[in-house]
């Protein structure tokens, strides 16, 4: 696979986003004929929230007058995709495609962090490959899922340490095909999540965790993104929804054992793998979420604006977008109303 840079990856991709958003206008939520509401989530498999209330029915047992549809995805482009195609209501993506998406003007809104994210994610190498550092992968073939957390995150790293992305073959690959290569032995690293990552550590060494970037101000988080039409449409649904996502962290918080048991077959992992690859990710509830440190109120929004700000201004210095707009439009891009429960 040839590499492609970041940047015309990127413009190809806001390009598509300009002539689906087009072509999808008037393409909204309807309802069934049955006149419940349609609620598309778009979802990836993570160990957080919304796959631990998917996994233990919530979905279906909490919400009424409502047909929810789970649609599984593999990567953040396939989400925003999705979504500018009017296809979901709801998804996850990383932070860095939400700073990214903001500063192209996306309409989009932030309405719930999945997850901050730690050790879940990290670049692996093969214990072969003679990489004990980053500098190490300087010649070598490097996989990371294009506009995802990982990827912002090794781009960052990179910079950190002066290193030329272009002294590295960097290749664009969703994780179950990162997996293929890897036992095939057609790259000498990824950095990607788990269960994926876990996988490669079978013969793999694990030389940095996004952990250790939030150490050094490069934060990342999985966040739940909302369409502007459904927001306006259909608060009361989004209400419920995030009431639902906060239970689940409660119960995941309560009962972490019957929780990983739940999720084995999610994850299609054993019990104890699935409980060390949720205590990776920082669980947030809807109240530490309605906090400064986090999205805030709508009176006062949190500093993840600042986050996402942050991440759009490394992005401008990669060339990956041609402008960041003031904290002001990454702050009104965050509706937190719907972390307030009754």
């Amino acid at each position: 696979m040839m590499k492609r840079s970041y940047l015309k990856w990127l413009m190809s991709l806001l390009m598509i986003f300009a002539l689906v958003v087009t072509s999808a206008c008037g393409k909204t939520t309807s309802k069934s004929e049955d006149g419940k509401v349609k609620f598309r989530i778009g979802y990836q498999v993570i160990p957080n929230a919304e796959l631990l209330a998917k996994a233990t029915n919530m979905f279906e047992e909490k919400f009424n007058n409502v047909e929810v549809e789970l649609l599984q995805f593999e990567a953040a482009v396939d989400v925003n995709t999705a979504m500018a195609a009017g296809e979901i209501d709801v998804g996850l993506i990383g932070s860095s495609s939400v700073a990214s998406g903001i500063a192209q003007g996306l309409s989009n809104q932030v309405i719930w962090l999945h997850d901050v994210i730690g050790e879940n994610e990290a670049l692996a190498v093969k214990k072969d490959s003679g990489i004990k550092t980053l500098e190490d992968c300087v010649g070598k073939k490097i996989a990371v899922s294009f506009g995802s957390t990982t990827h912002y995150s090794l781009l960052s790293a990179l910079e950190l340490k002066g290193i030329d992305e272009k002294e590295i073959t960097i290749l664009d690959m969703k994780p179950a095909d990162m997996l293929a290569a890897w036992k095939q032995g057609q790259i000498d690293g990824g950095y990607v999540w788990y269960p994926t990552l876990g996988e490669m550590l079978d013969d793999g060494d694990v030389i940095l965790t996004s952990r250790e970037l939030a150490e050094e101000g490069i934060v990342t988080a999985d966040v739940g993104i909302a369409t502007k039409d459904f927001i306006d449409k259909h608060p009361d649904v989004l209400k419920q929804y995030i009431k639902i996502l906060d239970e689940a962290v409660r119960l995941y918080r309560t009962s972490k054992d019957d929780s990983a048991e739940k999720l084995t077959t999610e994850l299609n992992v054993s019990k104890e793998d699935a409980q060390f690859f949720m205590e990776q990710l920082i669980w947030l509830d809807a109240k530490e979420q309605a906090s400064e440190d986090y999205l805030g109120t709508e009176d006062n929004k949190g500093a993840f604006a600042q986050a996402l700000k942050n991440t759009a201004d490394f992005l401008k210095t990669q060339n990956a977008i041609e402008s960041v707009p003031e904290l002001e439009a990454f702050e009104d891009a965050i509706a937190p109303q719907f972390l307030q429960q009754d």
